[in-house]
C-alpha cells in the first residue's frame, strides 16, 4: 500500500546527517512514510518505538524484520517468531548469559581485546574497523559457540562480504553469502550431532537438547537460529566501535577524562550507546489498521523502529545530542525492548566496555585522517574509520 511520502531516504549520508534527519522528523512527523526500499513507516519517537516493540499482537515480526527487506530464505528464530514461538530459542541462549556466566567471561574478553587492540595500536595508524573491530567480535563469537578456527575464519570472511553486499544493495551476492552462513551453521549442527558436547557448556548442543512438550526443536529452526546469532554478533559491534573511535577523535577531552578516570567507562559506554545506536531499521508489520503517532497505519504496512532516533528523543533525554555522564539511569532502546530484546546484550556490553577502557588507557590521542565510510539502512555507523594513534 502506498501513502503520501513524508520524507526521502538520502542516497548518501555522513556521520552526522542521519541524526539531523531524525531530529527533524521527531519534531515535524514522528511517524513518517518513505517510498524508498519498498515503502515503510519510520518510527522515530521513543514512546512510539517502545509501543511497537512491546505490542507484538498488533505489530508482528513474522513478516519483515528489517528495512530494507533482506531475508532471502527461511525463518530465523528467535527474531522471526512472535511469542511464544521465540521463547525456547531465546532461553537456550540466555542460560549462557547469566550474571555469573558473564563474570566468568571477563578474563577471556580482556585478553581478546588486548591481543587484537595491541596489534592495531602497534601499527600506529590504520582502519579501526578493518584492522580491529571486525576481527574482535568474531573471536568472541568463536569462543562463545566453540567454533574451530577454520569455521571462525570463514565466518569472518563471509560476514564481511554479506555486510558489504547489504550496503551496496547487491541482492544476488546477499543471497549467496546468506546461503554460505547457513552452510556453516549446518556443519556446526552436524558436528554436534556426531560429536555430542555438554549442553550446559555448549550453546549448539543446548539448542539440540531443548524439548517443547516432549518434542525437539525442528532442525530447520535450529539452523535458522544459529544463522541469526552468527550474523547479528558480527555487524553491530563493528560499526559501533568505529563510532566510539570517531567520538574520541572528535572529543580529545572525553578521551583524556576516561584515561584519567577509567571508573567512568561503564557510564560513558551507556552514553555512547545512546548517541551512536547502531540499528535503525529493525522492522515490524501491522496486523490490522492502527493509529500511531498521528498517522493511520494500514494492515500489512511495514514499520522501521529507528533505535538510532529514539535514543536521541528530547522528550526522554534532555540535551539529547550532547554527551553527558550525569544522566543517571537512562531508558535506552539500543538493544530493543519487549519479547525480542537482544539476548546477547550483557556480553556485548562487556566486550564494548573492555574495548573502550583499553583504547583510552593505551592511547593518548586518536586522529581522524579521512572521512568515514558509512553504512546504510538497516545499520547506522561507519564501515571504515582511518586513524593515526598516539600511544601512551
Amino acid at each position: 500500500m502506498t501513502h503520501d511520502p513524508d520524507f526521502v531516504v538520502p542516497e548518501t549520508e555522513d556521520f552526522d546527517s542521519p541524526h539531523a534527519l531524525f531530529k527533524e522528523l521527531r519534531g515535524r512527523c514522528p511517524v513518517a512514510w518513505a517510498e524508498e526500499m519498498g515503502g515503510f513507516w519510520a518510527v522515530t519517537k521513543h514512546e512510539d518505538i517502545c509501543r511497537v516493540l512491546t505490542d507484538w499482537k498488533t505489530f508482528t515480526t513474522t513478516v519483515q524484520n528489517v528495512v530494507p527487506r533482506v531475508a532471502t530464505t527461511q525463518r530465523r528464530p528467535p527474531l522471526h517468531l512472535d511469542p511464544p514461538g521465540n521463547i525456547p530459542y531465546r532461553n537456550a541462549i540466555l542460560r549462557f548469559l547469566s550474571p555469573a556466566r558473564i563474570e566468568g567471561w571477563k578474563p577471556m574478553v580482556r585478553a581478546m581485546v588486548a591481543e587484537h587492540l595491541d596489534r592495531y595500536i602497534a601499527q600506529g595508524k590504520g582502519d579501526i574497523c578493518e584492522d580491529f573491530s571486525f576481527v574482535l567480535p568474531i573471536a568472541l563469537l568463536a569462543a562463545f559457540f566453540r567454533l574451530n578456527p577454520k569455521d571462525a575464519e570463514e565466518i569472518r570472511r563471509v560476514g564481511a562480504e554479506f555486510n558489504m553486499a547489504l550496503q551496496r544493495q547487491d541482492f544476488d551476492m546477499l543471497r549467496e553469502r546468506s546461503d554460505a552462513l547457513y552452510a556453516i551453521a549446518a556443519r556446526l549442527i552436524e558436528d554436534r550431532k556426531a560429536n555430542p558436547q555438554d549442553p550446559d557448556q555448549d550453546p549448539v548442543s543446548n539448542l539440540l537438547a531443548v524439548r517443547v512438550d516432549g518434542e525437539a526443536l525442528p532442525d530447520d529452526k535450529i539452523l535458522g537460529a544459529l544463522r541469526q546469532f552468527l550474523l547479528v554478533g558480527i555487524i553491530a559491534p563493528t560499526t559501533f566501535i568505529g563510532s566510539m573511535a570517531i567520538h574520541l577523535a572528535r572529543h580529545p577531552e572525553h578521551h583524556a577524562e576516561l584515561t584519567e578516570r577509567p571508573d567512568l567507562v561503564p557510564v560513558a559506554l551507556e552514553e555512547l550507546l545512546r548517541l551512536y545506536t547502531p540499528y535503525r531499521g529493525f522492522a515490524r508489520t501491522a496486523r490490522h489498521d492502527v493509529e500511531l503517532g498521528g498517522k493511520t497505519i494500514r494492515a500489512g504496512d511495514p514499520l522501521a523502529v529507528v533505535f538510532t532516533s529514539g535514543n536521541r528523543d528530547e522528550a526522554v533525554f534532555p540535551e539529547a545530542d550532547t554527551y553527558r555522564l550525569d544522566r543517571g539511569e537512562t531508558d535506552l532502546v539500543t538493544f530493543g525492548r519487549g519479547p525480542h530484546m537482544c539476548p546477547g546484550a550483557p556480553l556485548a556490553r562487556l566486550l564494548l566496555a573492555e574495548t573502550l577502557e583499553q583504547l583510552t588507557q593505551k592511547t593518548a590521542r586518536l586522529t581522524l585522517t579521512a572521512e568515514p565510510e558509512m553504512t546504510r539502512w538497516p545499520e547506522y555507523g561507519p564501515l571504515s574509520v582511518h586513524l593515526v594513534l598516539t600511544p601512551r
